[in-house]
């Protein structure tokens, strides 16, 4: 069920949602946290539908805020959205023109869930430091996606200059399976140190910094990572090679959605790398309501690593 509300406000939304509550439409109790999507007009509907495909292992209230131009005329037009086309999760747009969206956090706090966690997502341009801004003053949750800024090597490298705790990238959470691989082969013998790290990726992986990093803090080994031309490589990272006394262990991706793990004297191994989708990186994002300690120490204490290939040859 879909409602427009066009031409409202922030109290009228509020009651119209207690509204459909009381009619059976929606359901509040077991929602467990509230999503804040901050986006733009033409933007929301992949988004909202990733909320949604998310919502199914955490139900929730969605509040995607849309701005418009500023020289608009003022006006919040909003849309409520439940049942079949709001997924496990209540879903209402505000599309804020003009100076209605001048004011970002006092269009959203009166539709918060009661005593309900708060999570703020900019799945396209993100604040330079979103735990100062409007929205994520209220959000014990940040998520951004360097992939998608302008300059996602330059994002990736300034991540831990604003870092507080609650951020995260879904540049760091497209690397869970790459991380929980070469854990498990770190896991199993020979127990030898690695020597050397090197990490290859496409030029629009910002993914493939973090993993050095994360590979250079864990291992405390020199790390060397490069990025490839597109000829070379599309998208995403290609390859990790940890060298050890016993010779090398190489997880490469031939294809985007494919990897063999090769190690000393075992066989190859085919394994399933495909690039993780928009709802499951939210999905995960959402299970962990805690400051993810792990990824601050990777962007803050590894800054080194993340800066930029000019940054890093006149260093």
């Amino acid at each position: 069920m879909i409602i427009d509300l066009p031409d409202t406000t922030v109290s009228a939304i509020s009651k119209k949602l207690v509204s459909v509550r009381e009619e059976g439409g929606a359901v509040a109790l077991g929602r467990v946290l509230t999503l804040i999507i901050v986006t733009h007009h033409g933007a929301e509907e992949e988004v909202i539908e990733a909320a949604n495909d998310a919502s199914r292992e955490h139900p929730m209230r969605v509040i995607a805020v849309l701005f418009g131009d500023e020289d608009e005329a003022p006006r919040l037009d909003a849309q409520i959205r439940v049942g079949g086309d709001a997924g496990a999760s209540e879903v209402v747009v505000l599309r804020a023109h003009g100076a209605a969206g001048s004011n970002a956090e006092s269009l959203v706090t009166g539709l918060l869930l009661p005593d309900a966690p708060v999570v703020a997502w900019w799945p396209a341009d993100a604040p330079e430091n979103p735990s100062k801004s409007a929205i994520g003053r209220i959000a014990q949750r940040r998520i951004t996606d360097a992939s998608s800024q302008e300059d996602p090597a330059a994002w990736v490298a300034r991540l831990g200059e604003h870092y507080a705790p609650g951020d995260t990238d879904f540049a760091w959470t497209r690397l869970t399976r790459w991380r929980e691989q070469l854990a498990a082969v770190l896991d199993q013998p020979p127990y030898e140190p690695v020597t050397a790290i090197e990490v290859k990726g496409a030029t629009d992986s910002p993914s493939t910094a973090l993993l050095a990093a994360w590979l250079g803090l864990k291992l405390e080994a020199p790390v060397d990572y490069t990025y490839l031309s597109p000829d070379e490589w599309a998208t995403g990272i290609k390859s990790v090679r940890l060298t050890r006394e016993s010779g090398d262990t190489l997880l490469e991706r031939p294809e985007p959605a494919v990897a063999v793990l090769t190690q000393p004297g075992q066989p190859t191994h085919d394994l399933a790398f495909p690039r993780r989708t928009l709802r499951e990186c939210l999905a995960e994002e959402l299970r962990r309501l805690d400051p993810d300690v792990l990824y601050g120490r990777v962007i803050t204490e590894c800054a080194h690593l993340l800066r930029t290939a000019d940054e890093r040859s006149d260093a």
